[in-house]
């Protein structure tokens, strides 16, 4: 019996549906109140645009509540857990299942097969919902929650070098030959790196000769002139292919096409460290669900009477959260170059994996 995980169908049901309900309450909890300081927060600057009113607002919290909904629900996992074990053991039901033989193990099993299926539904709203939500949010912040064209490929805030100069815009939709620059802004330096004109333009087009501006308003440095003209191709060094390169935001690319930007960059001979590392995040961040059960396991076992059921629960939040810290390091000090990309992802979640194996032997086994 000791090497069954699951020896009662009707334990584990039960188990799991504790589980799945409690996680559920919390991370409703969590999201609507984050959402709600957030929005009030935002709101401001939603409502300066002229023309926003309602219906941007809630077009902002259905872009805004996936990024939250993906970033708390390890969080919520982990409260439910502590949860969920705290009352079963203060109802006497944990030292029920193990006068029935049941081990620890046994005991967390299904609510590790919870969290792991948790865990599979997160990878896949990231990869589905909260990419998108987040490259259209980026886009929509870029031009002030204005008007954005609708176009699944928008990138913001692109930011290009050709030699001295810089091209720089706040939207770009489009592939290839038919990307297409909004709000617009080419600075041409001198020698130095001195701004010597500067040319703004509603929209940009690609030809071969480069970027061709429409209706640029040119401001040359000498003299303070200003002057309207009626189109101005500048920037011949930066193609489709190199933009490509430059503006890759591994938050609103799901694991396929970060793949290829990556490989792209690979090619270009670019540093591609911080994409891989983010790459790996993207399996080992909502895998991070499974790990949630066995690190507020310590609130499980012991005796409810001996005073300590409060101590056990704030060792296991206090493990759960200190994986989240180390997490945000590793993945930092994979982004300076620390640590290898896969280290960077991977490590944390070995290290607690063991850390809370461990406590859950000495404790308990």
């Amino acid at each position: 019996m000791q090497l069954e995980f699951f020896p009662s169908r009707t334990l584990t049901m039960y188990l799991s549906r504790l589980f799945v309900t409690r996680i559920i309450a919390v991370l409703l909890m969590l999201v609507l109140v984050l959402q709600m300081l957030d929005l009030l927060g935002e709101s401001g600057n939603i409502l300066a645009y002229p023309g926003n009113g309602e219906a941007q607002l809630f077009h902002y919290v259905s872009l805004r509540m996936p990024q939250l909904v993906a970033r708390f629900l390890p969080y919520s996992v982990l409260l439910a857990t502590i949860i969920t074990l705290a009352t079963l053991n203060q109802n006497s039901e944990v030292i029920a299942m193990k006068s029935a033989g049941l081990s620890a193990h046994q005991v967390l099993a299904p609510l590790v097969l919870t969290a792991l299926v948790t865990a599979l539904l997160s990878f896949a709203f990231n990869e589905r919902i909260v990419t998108r939500a987040t490259a259209t949010l980026d886009a929509w912040e870029s031009v002030d929650y204005g008007p954005m064209p609708r176009d699944s490929g928008v990138r913001s805030n692109v930011y290009l070098s050709d030699g001295r100069d810089i091209l720089v815009a706040a939207t770009l939709v489009g592939q290839g030959t038919d990307m297409v620059m909004n709000q617009v802004t080419y600075y041409r330096r001198d020698d130095q790196g001195m701004i010597v004109e500067q040319l703004r333009a509603p929209r940009a087009t690609y030809s071969a000769a480069g970027w061709r501006l429409e209706g640029p308003e040119k401001f040359a440095v000498a003299g303070t002139r200003e002057s309207r003209l009626a189109s101005a191709t500048v920037a011949a060094g930066i193609t489709p292919a190199r933009i490509r390169i430059s503006s890759v935001d591994p938050d609103a690319q799901d694991i396929i096409e970060l793949s290829r930007s990556i490989d792209a960059m690979k090619v270009a001979g670019r540093r591609t460290s911080e994409l891989e590392a983010a790459w790996w995040h993207k399996i080992s961040g909502p895998l991070s669900s499974v790990l949630m059960p066995l690190l507020g396991a310590v609130a499980a076992f012991g005796l409810a009477r001996s005073g300590q059921l409060l101590i056990r629960a704030v060792i296991g939040m206090a493990l759960g959260f200190a994986y989240f810290v180390v997490d945000n390091a590793a993945l930092a000090m994979g982004n300076f170059g620390g640590y290898p990309p896969i280290v960077a992802a991977w490590s944390p979640f070995l290290l607690f994996a063991f850390i809370g194996e461990t406590v859950l032997i000495r404790t308990e086994e």
